[in-house]
């Protein structure tokens, strides 16, 4: 991505939009890189897998490509980011055939899903139920 100064601006504060220069300068400074997923998405932990005395364990980051979205993170990636594993995933992972393909979070969106009756959709009168009875208080 070119480096506008807009862009650099964005950098010293947007955390939703790539990496801060606080982020890029510790991945630099005391990271090393792990892997990559299919999405770009790049993994990190501390050099030599050193132990953080304040964890207890070393401590592992993503770096998003593009937009932060951590739903994101395949699962794989997800078992080695929570240390549910120390393997870190070659790329092997097959999905269940019950597994649908990513979809990125629309929560805030106007993609965002509403159930029947809430107020938020298109039409908010037609989906509730004949037979509703409103709760009042007594």
């Amino acid at each position: 991505m070119e480096q506008t100064p807009l862009r650099r601006l964005i950098q010293a504060f947007a955390w939703w939009d790539g990496t801060t220069w606080g982020t890029s300068w510790t991945t630099w400074l005391r990271g090393e890189s792990v892997g990559e997923d299919e999405f770009g998405n790049r993994y990190f932990r501390t050099k030599g897998g050193k132990i953080d005395p304040a964890l207890g364990f070393e401590r592992r980051w993503v770096i998003y490509k593009g937009e932060t979205d951590a739903s994101s993170i395949p699962p794989g990636w997800y078992r080695w980011m929570h240390h549910l594993g120390d393997a870190v995933p070659d790329g092997s992972y097959q999905p269940r055939e019950w597994q649908k393909p990513h979809m990125p979070n629309k929560t805030g969106t106007p993609e965002a899903y509403h159930p029947q009756g809430s107020i938020l959709r298109p039409d908010p009168g037609a989906a509730i139920s004949k037979g509703y009875d409103a709760w009042t208080p007594e």
